[in-house]
């Protein structure tokens, strides 16, 4: 006998993310108990229900996950957008003190309420297409308290009223503070002895940018050891501008994710299949930036290495808050197949987080989250660009 559930979504298409492909099932329901999952499935097995919602034969899908965002923090940086258009690139801009650190420089001024106020309407536009779990970085403070500014308010955020998880990542290695512009080792010292400790309570994982501009695979190595020795998971910005064979690194500290991979090599592409990282593909920065190094998605593919999209918004290189057009530019620039795209939003990247046990597939025992969508293929929900097809939005089955 069916679990009894307190609410019912039948008459419904099911794209259940669970098993082979996405798991469709043409006639489904599913039912939940407070905020769990308790069935999913043909609607004719379905438990009775105190609550039932007709879908009118819609798609519902998991609540989206958006696994890599920058979401917290101040100003913008259109002006660099222009100088790039001028021919500048990423990194002479950085390299001229602006990027990364311009931002941090607007951050550090700003409060809490301040930081949260304009996230908001960011994460407004992600939930308004289905999005249920964001994960948010810090890394615009490079300061003790700044970064723990930036996590807190990343918490609030969860407790807006928006109906939406945040998973907190420390990004605090994001770049060289100027304060610490001779004495890098000295900042490393920091994040390891002073901010990974400090932040153990308010972030899930540790993040570090393995780059030319950014930190190197020795800095890298101590900062993740300095995570794992305080509970926390590691994941990478690998490879985005050169191969720094941050991938690998990363893998061999047990990465939860590497993500960019542009320049990702077989040996990398080999570390991360062994250890089971997850690829977060991000093309909104590879669009944005004018990349034309194409991540390795075959040899990703052939290696069994799940594949994640996700935003990447942010104010430098990725001002895009929208989980579709990632989708979209997942499969247009990448090729990345239908099925590819939207396991990547959901399945692939509850895993980047290490939520795939809580969230990422309709299946009893997870959280009741999911998107239901006015589609009649979920094909659509990669082939339209700036439509907005979500009908409905579900999170911890209210």
């Amino acid at each position: 006998m069916a679990t009894p559930a307190d609410r019912l979504w039948t008459n419904a298409r099911l794209a259940t993310m669970a098993g082979e492909g996405l798991g469709a099932v043409d006639r489904g329901a599913v039912a939940a108990a407070g905020d769990t999952i308790v069935y999913a499935g043909p609607a004719q097995d379905a438990p009775d229900a105190a609550e039932i919602i007709d879908c009118l034969g819609r798609w519902i899908t998991p609540g989206l996950i958006d696994c890599h965002t920058h979401l917290v923090h101040a100003g913008n940086r259109a002006r660099e957008f222009e100088l790039r258009l001028a021919g500048a690139s990423y990194e002479e801009i950085a390299r001229a003190g602006g990027g990364i650190l311009s931002t941090v420089e607007a951050t550090r001024a700003a409060t809490v309420e301040e930081l949260v106020a304009s996230a908001l309407p960011r994460l407004d536009q992600l939930t308004g297409e289905g999005v249920t779990t964001v994960e948010i970085k810090s890394g615009y403070g490079l300061t003790l308290a700044d970064e723990i500014k930036m996590l807190r308010a990343a918490h609030l955020l969860g407790w807006a009223g928006r109906g939406v998880m945040t998973v907190r990542t420390l990004l605090a290695a994001h770049a060289v503070p100027p304060e610490y512009r001779d004495d890098p080792e000295g900042y490393v010292d920091l994040i390891c002895q002073a901010i990974i400790p400090a932040a153990r309570r308010e972030a899930h994982a540790v993040d570090a940018y393995c780059e030319g501009i950014g930190f190197t695979l020795a800095q890298v190595d101590r900062i993740f050891a300095a995570a794992r020795e305080h509970g926390l998971g590691v994941r990478m910005h690998a490879e985005q501008l050169s191969n720094m064979h941050g991938a690998a690194l990363a893998a061999r500290h047990g990465a939860l994710s590497a993500d960019h991979l542009e320049h990702l090599d077989a040996e990398g592409v080999a570390a991360m299949a062994a250890a089971g990282t997850v690829a977060v593909l991000l093309p909104g920065a590879f669009y944005f930036t004018r990349e034309t190094k194409l991540p390795p998605v075959q040899a990703l593919r052939d290696a069994g290495v799940p594949i994640a999209v996700a935003s990447d918004c942010n104010p430098g290189t990725s001002p895009m808050a929208s989980i579709l057009l990632a989708v979209n530019m997942g499969a247009t620039l990448f090729r990345l197949t239908v099925d590819e795209c939207l396991l990547g939003v959901t399945r692939n990247a509850a895993r980047a987080l290490g939520l795939g046990h809580l969230i990422g597939t309709i299946e009893p025992g997870k959280l009741c989250n999911l998107a239901i969508w006015d589609v009649e293929a979920p094909a659509e929900l990669a082939y339209r660009i700036g439509a907005n097809p979500l009908h409905a939005r579900v999170f911890r089955g209210i």
